[in-house]
Order: C-alpha cells, then structure tokens, then sequence
C-alpha cells in the first residue's frame, strides 16, 4: 500500500523509534497522512540493542534492529512517510490552529504532532572524551563492539544497560572492566548474576573516570577512588559510557510542561498541555522505559491524534 508524498500531513511525528514508529503505524493505518521527521537512522536506541528478549511474541527473542526494521516496513505499509530531518523548534501555526515544524530541510506544517524523540547518552564530561569520541570512546556497545576483538575495554555505569553493554562486549573484548562509583550494582538481580558469572568481565568498584587518556586513539584512564580521592591510571583500548540518558526537549517547551530532568510531561493520553501536541515513548516523564511501553505510548497517541483532527479530541 503507498501513497502519495504528504507536502502536508495530517500528522507529523518527530523521532522514529520505537514510539515513532509505532504511531506513524497506527496513523497510517487510521487513513492519516503521516510524515516522520529523523534525523538519524530508523529505530532509536533500541535498534542497537543486539536481542531483545522481553518483546511479547518472540520467545527466542529478536535482534533490536530486526524489530525496529519491521517495524518500520509495517509503518511505510500503511502509507507513512520517511524524512530524513533534524527538527529546530516546534510553534504553533495561528492561521489553521495547528503547528510549524522548522528543521534543517524546510518547514512542516500538521495540526498534529505526536514528539517521539526518546532520549540520547550523558556524557562523562571530562578530559580527553570529545576529542576522542570514535577512537575509542563510544555510547553504544552494539555499534562498536566488533572493532575491540581481543582487547580490554571499560564500560563506565552500574545499571542494566551498562551490565547489557559489558556482557555483549564479552563476545568480542578479551577483558571487560566495569566502572562504577558504587560498590554494588543496581542492574536487575538477573543482569547482575550473569556478569558475575562471565570469566572476561571484572569490576573497578568506588571509582569514577577523572580524564581519558590517548593521543590519536584511547590508552586509558585515570581512576579516582570515590572514598578515599585517590587516582590511578589503567591501561585500556576502549572506553563504552552507559550512565544514563536525558531527554532532547528544548524545542517543544514553549508548548508543553516539563519535569525536572526534562522530560515532557502528558496525561495518560498523551496529550500535552497544548492541544494538538502529543508526546510518546523515553521522551515522556514516566516510570518505565521499555521498547513495549514506548510502542503502547506511540499507539496512544496516534489514536489520540485521530480523536483531535476529526473534533472528538
């Protein structure tokens, strides 16, 4: 099924993870014009997750970016368009009563807007991290991992993506060192029980990345002691961050309300404060941020969305 390019859309969601994909699935579906505006590659996060085990369904499991790819074919399917884009700010279109999307290819106008963005890595902001991101330094272990074969990395975090990201880089990495500032884990009981079984994987307890060190490429980093402030030096060829995400959401808070960290703020039908608006998935304030969740949210939305084009909103 295919239609024609929508100049303008019914509805436009910004962000095609699995949030994105999933209300651009239900908006098509519902015979609405969809655009999705990404800037990056379809999928979000979970598209570099490399199985995703907790998806009803799949009992054996299924590759992050399989899933994301299917569901992204299911999307187009129904009729939903694929922008590459990178969206600058969000303002309310008076003339119509719906909205002006600027971005880096052009402005987009719909009188609805479901915000899927998810989130993106927090950084350790030290020394040495910029300049040597992708010699070494890296957010995703998925991306990246093939390139460290038998060699030792760290992975900085103490919680179930870092302990996800330390047993995958196993499969390629000779030595895994996990960096956290506590000295117990808070990934899940499961997570934790398999790292400490895995032979490759070893632990740096109480201890924080003070600088990253290396010239054209990571040699290694400086430890500091969270007890005791001391700082040591360790050797290492790679260095992977997962301590955390935070939300992308300055262009849409003149519309809609904000947490404290950032996160949009929505009733449980995704409705922002502004009529219209719809946020979805990560990019939400919530308590839980998982692939199913973010897919119920986008389903929410897109009906939502329907409800507010036809006046049953």
């Amino acid at each position: 099924m295919a239609t024609e390019r929508a100049t303008d859309p019914e509805v436009a969601v910004i962000g095609a993870g699995p949030a994105g994909l999933a209300a651009a699935l239900y908006a098509g579906r519902a015979r609405l014009a969809t655009v999705v505006l990404e800037r990056g590659a379809s999928g979000g996060q979970a598209s570099t997750t490399h199985l995703i085990e907790n998806y009803p369904g799949f009992p054996e499991g299924i590759s992050g970016p399989d899933l994301m790819q299917r569901t992204e074919q299911q999307a187009r399917r129904f009729g939903a368009e694929f922008r590459c884009a990178e969206v600058r700010g969000v303002m309310r279109d008076e003339g119509d009563a719906g909205f002006v999307i600027d971005s880096n290819e052009g402005e987009v106008r719909a009188p609805a807007v479901i915000v899927a963005t998810g989130t993106e890595p927090v950084r350790l902001g030290v020394p040495g991290e910029d300049r040597l991101r992708g010699a070494g330094v890296s957010y995703c272990a998925t991306c990246d991992g093939a390139f460290f074969r038998d060699k030792h990395v760290l992975v900085i975090g103490g919680g179930d993506s870092a302990i996800v990201e330390a047993l995958f880089l196993t499969r390629f990495a000779s030595r895994v060192t996990v960096v956290h500032r506590r000295d117990e884990l808070r990934a899940t009981k499961v997570v934790r029980e398999d790292a400490f079984r895995n032979p490759k994987i070893d632990f740096a307890w109480n201890s924080v990345v003070d600088e990253i060190l290396g010239g054209e490429k990571v040699e290694g980093v400086v430890l500091k002691d969270t007890r005791t402030g001391e700082r040591r030096r360790m050797d290492a060829d790679g260095v992977f961050v997962a301590i955390g995400s935070r939300p992308d959401t300055r262009f849409v808070a003149d519309l809609a309300d904000l947490d404290q960290r950032g996160y949009i703020l929505t009733d449980d039908r995704m409705r922002t404060r502004t009529g219209g608006l719809f946020a979805a998935g990560d990019v939400r304030s919530k308590t839980v941020r998982q692939v199913v969740t973010a897919v119920a949210d986008g389903a929410i939305a897109a009906v939502e969305a329907e409800k507010h084009i036809s006046g049953r909103g």
